[in-house]
């Protein structure tokens, strides 16, 4: 360790197996960022498995983010209110590390992050993603890049599906082999996920090798269900036919990213979770998802790993409601939705009982809410009680004034992180969010990541929930169970 040339901070000094790296302590926290965890996925290693980096003698300098993955920004109204990255450079498989800058005798436990972003968007580099709040109470947080889009996701006739799942995989790989040079014990890790990236983690706990790779997991907003195969390739085959190509590892290879991403643009319908229209998806193979991830952890799979789960009260807000979607929807559009879903027309009756004044738009948000994510969430928690699992479930309920967002998808991200005063923390829910909730939603994710549970009673058949809401936050006992039940 050794002073460095920036007056804010002082230069550090860590050993990882494939070469030294150069981080900064800065405010009371270790940075060590861009830490490559896998080859650049260019050339020979476009659209294979992630493999080790070529190792080096000279310190590594990781004192500034590293390349994102390559992708589009949002559109439409979700560019006003969730922000990309965009920092050129091949090397996009890299993590970043913070850690407490006070030595301790014990190694800290580890939180690992998977961002989401629809399978297409998002990098460790976001403001919103700052780990400084959770090295600050003595966790050594990681945030990793992985493949999105064609480079991650497509269903390619002689490549290896779920690339950006395997990338993931690699990363904690990487952490494991690495995480006790920056203070981290690698008996000890808890994977957190958010939306796709929660996917990727409820795929992760369906593999055999879950246990091997982390101690505990949280899974937040997240569908936990893969495609089929013929599904799943639906997006590869639009870009194939908008290219005029074949849906082969060496024609797909033989465009550049930029190229890919513009035949993206051009097929993408703009459609969302809601209509289920074609995304890049992960997909139900022999090797990295050899079943449904729901399918396989309601069957066992996963059940030695606590696990955290939850998802906000509104999700569905983020999709119809900053768009004015939500006042275009009618009862014919909302009875259609209703038939396609397969949801009984009791179960709508209940929800506008439950509701008084709501519309059709309003509607169909908590109907796709509770069918999406709510019911499946409820269904693998009841099992894994009855199989002995340890599970816990929340729910975040705070309504933010941002375009009327309410508890939308993603607003709970800056009250776990503890960020509120960001950039990306104030797009998404003003500058008047709660201090005291994100506290209290903060040291709950501390404490599972740390003790392996939170303070709230696990899932048994009263389902308590945790309600974080600004107010009590209270443990609610079977919060509209009567609508989960007439879902599912």
């Amino acid at each position: 360790m050794g002073a460095g040339n920036d007056p804010h901070g002082l230069s550090l000094i860590r050993g990882t197996p494939s070469g030294p790296v150069e981080g900064m302590q800065v405010g009371g926290v270790q940075r060590f960022l861009g830490i490559p965890y896998a080859a650049a996925p260019v050339g020979v290693n476009r659209f294979a498995l992630p493999t080790l980096p070529e190792p080096w003698t000279d310190p590594l300098p990781a004192t500034a983010h590293g390349p994102t993955a390559w992708q589009l920004p949002y559109t439409g109204a979700l560019a006003r209110l969730l922000p990309t990255k965009d920092i050129p450079g091949d090397g996009c498989l890299n993590v970043n590390v913070y850690a407490p800058d006070k030595h301790s005798p014990v190694p800290r436990p580890v939180l690992v992050w998977i961002h989401g972003g629809s399978l297409q968007h998002g990098a460790n580099s976001l403001e919103g993603y700052d780990g400084t709040a959770f090295a600050r109470d003595a966790v050594v947080f990681v945030a990793a890049n992985y493949r999105l889009g064609a480079e991650g996701f497509s269903v390619l006739e002689d490549a290896p599906l779920n690339l950006g799942l395997a990338d993931v995989i690699a990363a904690l790989e990487w952490v494991k082999a690495n995480i006790a040079s920056f203070g981290g014990d690698p008996g000890q890790v808890t994977v957190m996920g958010h939306s796709a990236g929660g996917s990727l983690v409820a795929a992760l706990l369906a593999h055999p090798r879950a246990a091997s790779l982390v101690s505990r997991a949280i899974i937040q907003s997240a569908p936990l269900s893969a495609q089929p195969v013929n599904r799943a390739r639906r997006m590869t085959q639009k870009i194939a036919t908008d290219l005029g190509i074949g849906a082969t590892r060496e024609e797909f290879a033989a465009r550049t990213p930029a190229e890919l991403l513009a035949s993206l643009q051009r097929v993408s319908t703009g459609a969302g979770p809601l209509e289920g229209g074609s995304s890049h998806a992960l997909a139900i193979d022999g090797q990295l998802v050899p079943e449904d991830p729901l399918a396989a952890m309601l069957a066992g799979a996963g059940k030695q790993v606590p696990l955290l789960i939850g998802t906000t009260s509104e999700e569905a807000r983020l999709w119809l409601v900053p768009s004015g979607r939500a006042e275009k929807i009618t009862k014919v559009h909302l009875a259609l939705a209703r038939r396609k879903a397969r949801i009984p027309h009791a179960a709508q009756k209940l929800f506008a009982r439950n509701r008084p004044g709501a519309g059709p738009g309003e509607l169909l948000g908590a109907l796709a809410t509770d069918k999406l994510l709510r019911v499946p969430m409820y269904k693998l928690a009841d099992t894994r009680h009855y199989a002995g699992a340890q599970t816990q479930v929340y729910e975040f309920a705070w309504h933010s004034p941002v375009e009327e967002l309410g508890a939308a998808h993603g607003t709970e991200l800056p009250f776990v992180f503890d960020n509120l005063a960001t950039a990306d923390a104030i797009g998404l829910v003003g500058t008047a969010a709660p201090q005291s909730l994100a506290s209290a939603m903060h040291e709950a994710w501390v404490c599972f990541a740390t003790m392996g549970i939170a303070e709230w009673p696990t899932w048994d058949m009263r389902r308590p929930v945790k309600t974080f809401n600004g107010l009590a936050n209270k443990v609610v006992l079977s919060p509209r169970e009567d609508e989960a039940d007439s879902l599912g």
